[in-house]
């Protein structure tokens, strides 16, 4: 039976608005594929935009060899980044919003020029860059004990929930972005490091990959857009009172304080 992609959409937005633990798609149909799955994820994106929401750019997800492996993926995986979901500058995350929610380093690109697919290298995407800023990303998967396949998260957005974008930045060959530095903390203490190679060894590569994988789907990336090109260090989870912060070389900080109501 062909995968009612407009149902499972529905299905995803329902435990947005609800918040609420849902159960994993492919626990429920017998074969999602990939293609089902972003298919999901369009058809995600399109009710959001039919209630007055906007897109601010895209994302990637499994950026790292090592969470590649652990799924047992070869590529990285590609979600949206909809208007509503960028925190305005010191305010606060509102748990009462999220389910479980999780936060994560970003480095992010902010588009001057379109970037269309297919043959886009990183170059290319330098070319098109405005500056590179440094960001932290609350994912927040809409499964129960944020437990999923591959083909789970892709249908559920990659776990997009919010994101705060740094105000420093640089131009796109200003520094090595291969080496900038990223040091994550929690309530004060380091709990990872890593350099933009972690994030398959060049996050301006990661973006060109996005960047053709929206090609072959006759879309590009536009300009004026954010592009987060992938968590370089693991994900902790977000209490209320928490404060995160990502310190970048080159980027500046970048905080997020998780508050427990909407206010």
């Amino acid at each position: 039976m062909p995968i009612d992609h407009a149902q499972w959409a529905a299905y995803l937005l329902g435990g947005v608005d609800e918040r609420r633990e849902l159960q994993a798609i492919t626990k429920q149909v017998d074969d999602l594929s990939v293609d089902d799955a972003y298919a999901i994820q369009a058809a995600l994106l399109e009710l959001q935009l039919g209630r007055g929401d906007t897109l601010a750019g895209a994302k990637l997800g499994l950026t790292s060899v090592a969470k590649q492996e652990q799924m047992g993926v070869s590529e990285p995986v590609y979600g949206w980044v909809p208007s509503s979901s960028v925190l305005e500058p010191g305010r606060p995350v509102a748990l009462d919003e999220l389910i479980h929610p999780r936060c994560e380093p970003e480095f992010v690109f902010v588009l001057a020029d379109a970037v269309a697919g297919p043959g886009v290298t990183a170059g290319d995407v330098l070319d098109a860059t405005e500056k590179i800023v440094g960001g932290i990303e609350v994912i927040d998967s809409r499964y129960e004990a944020f437990s999923f396949t591959l083909t789970d998260v892709i249908a559920d957005n990659t776990s997009a929930a919010r994101v705060a974008i740094g105000s420093d930045g640089i131009a796109p060959r200003e520094a090595d972005l291969t080496t900038l530095g990223c040091v994550f903390e929690i309530d004060g203490e380091v709990t990872g490091t890593a350099t933009g190679a972690a994030l398959l060894g060049d996050p301006a590569e990661c973006v060109a990959m996005l960047a053709n994988h929206l090609g072959k789907h006759g879309q590009q990336l536009e300009a004026g857009w954010i592009v987060m090109a992938g968590a370089a260090t693991d994900a902790r989870p977000l209490a209320p009172g928490t404060i995160a912060t990502a310190r970048y070389s080159h980027l500046g900080d970048v905080t997020v304080t998780a508050g427990s109501t909407g206010g």
